[in-house]
């Protein structure tokens, strides 16, 4: 109840009024492709298993994606990525996520972002990102099983060194391992975004190692 009762506050927040108006207008514009559906157009909640192990931290909802369907990484390429991902190292039941009905269930992993509205071009505010660092700590502090934190990009990965306060500050990389606590680890990949995917700079097996590693520390081995 604890993790519903966010997700309903963190829909109806209205703190950021340009993220506000952009994911509405985006909701009204559409693509020409989804110019058929409702979209969603509002704050989006974290999605997931209650008693998970593993969280995963992203950027923010794309536009046309999780802005579109109302759940997080589902409806885009960033989501067939990273729900592929999940299904091979078997935290998800099938590896394709296209809309809320879809089926999809997620076992001992949760999947969140450190900003909950889409923003402009992807790119949050210093102040916008601030405002939702209370969100993302509620959230965290809810997952009382949480073990392993897996951070998607540059963002997902200061949300959670200034969550924890982490000195010294641990530089970005892809497969970074940090020790936050005797039982919780930190592990950094390259954003699932069509900019790491498509130029390979983020691989399959690149991705898969860090959620293979993190079902592993999970596990206790």
């Amino acid at each position: 109840m604890g993790l519903q009762a966010l997700t309903e506050e963190i829909v109806s927040c209205a703190q950021c009024p340009r993220l506000r108006a952009w994911c509405s207008a985006v909701a009204v514009q559409k693509r020409a492709a989804y110019r058929d559906e409702e979209y969603w157009g509002q704050p989006v909640g974290g999605f997931g298993d209650p008693q998970a192990q593993i969280a995963v931290i992203g950027l923010a909802p794309a536009a046309h994606g999780a802005n579109r369907t109302g759940r997080m990484f589902t409806g885009d390429r960033s989501g067939d990525w990273l729900y592929g991902a999940l299904f091979r190292a078997g935290l998800a039941n099938q590896p394709e996520s296209t809309g809320t009905d879809d089926g999809l269930v997620l076992t001992n992993v949760w999947v969140t972002n450190a900003v909950k509205c889409a923003p402009p071009e992807n790119k949050p505010t210093a102040e916008e990102q601030n405002r939702c660092r209370p969100f993302l700590r509620r959230e965290l502090a809810l997952l009382a099983d949480l073990r392993v934190i897996i951070a998607l990009g540059g963002i997902g990965t200061t949300a959670i060194v200034r969550h924890f306060d982490l000195s010294p500050r641990p530089k970005f990389g892809h497969g970074l391992e940090v020790a936050i606590a005797p039982n919780l680890t930190l592990l950094c990949s390259f954003h699932v975004s069509q900019q790491n995917t498509f130029t390979g700079r983020l691989t399959e097996k690149m991705l898969d190692d860090v959620f293979n590693r993190a079902v592993s520390i999970a596990a206790g081995r």
